[in-house]
């Protein structure tokens, strides 16, 4: 049986369209979808009772009563009182306190769900390419970019020469350069951005081992890339952008990756008090000025 939300969310993007519509609306609105009967669901969702049936099944429930029982488990464990409505995304007409409530609760989720998923094997594997790589290449636009800068600026200090490009030209001119013992990192919350697919397929084929960090297990960048490791999308926001929560998602991957290194590494823990000593006066210094 699947688990809600986090199985569900792990499951959707690989569900086809008309299932999908349908596990979004119980993620949206659990309390509600909870109370409601097949046929009401069916309604409220615009599609068949047997849409909704199959819908049950392809998330892993024997059918839709056993879905619901976990609908309503869920909803009771909520437990505010107007819980129903911190479920859905942020809206232009949510109030300051409402945002807060429904942003904190998805970055919750979208953590828990990221841990739920994320493949264990995949991130051992992921840490024995980075910690033998000779260079490792960073690729990620927006968002996805400022993740990418992070897990650059990570992988220096304790001596991986790495570097994030954030830009698609310079990415496949760098992609370019790899060979054989340098990874390629591609960070894409669809997994479908050709800005960064397309440098991460020339790494691949310039003989560098290739990784993906994603929210969508069923999308292009997969295919190009020699180890997955998902990143749970975040419900989201009517607002731009997209989804806050999946910034929050692929930076747990890349702290997860990041000490998986520093632990398997040696002399990364000396490398880190070395780069804490040189900074700290500095640091010291720009404070003192502030004051």
């Amino acid at each position: 049986m699947t688990d809600f939300p986090a199985g569900v969310r792990s499951l959707l993007p690989a569900l086809p369209a008309l299932p999908r519509a349908v596990a979004q609306l119980l993620l949206d609105e659990p309390q509600a979808c909870a109370e409601r009967s097949l046929g009401e669901l069916a309604e409220r969702a615009n599609t068949s009772e047997a849409t909704v049936a199959r819908t049950a099944r392809l998330l892993g429930y024997h059918g839709y009563r056993q879905l619901r029982m976990a609908l309503v488990a869920y909803a009771a464990k909520a437990g505010e009182p107007d819980g129903e409505r911190l479920f859905g995304p942020v809206s232009a007409e949510d109030e300051l306190p409402t945002v807060i409530a429904k942003l904190t609760r998805d970055g919750q989720d979208s953590l828990g769900d990221t841990a739920h998923a994320l493949d264990v094997d995949a991130l051992r594997r992921a840490v024995e390419l980075v910690g033998a790589a000779r260079r490792v290449d960073i690729y990620g636009l927006m968002t996805s970019g400022l993740v990418a800068q992070d897990l650059a600026h990570k992988l220096l200090r304790i001596g991986i020469a790495a570097q994030a490009h954030t830009e698609m030209h310079v990415s496949i001119t760098s992609a370019l350069q790899l060979r054989g013992g340098d990874v390629a990192i591609g960070i894409s919350h669809s997994g479908n951005t050709a800005e960064v697919i397309e440098p991460l397929q020339r790494a691949a084929e310039a003989g560098a081992d290739t990784i993906a960090i994603t929210g969508n297990a069923q999308s292009a960048i997969t295919a190009v890339a020699g180890e997955v490791l998902f990143a749970a999308e975040g419900r989201g926001t009517e607002l731009p952008p997209v989804s806050l929560s999946s910034r929050f998602s692929q930076l747990l991957v890349v702290d997860c990756l990041f000490i998986g290194m520093a632990k398997a590494r040696k002399g990364s823990i000396e490398a880190l008090q070395s780069s804490l000593d040189a900074l700290a006066p500095k640091h010291h210094r720009g404070a003192k000025h502030q004051g």
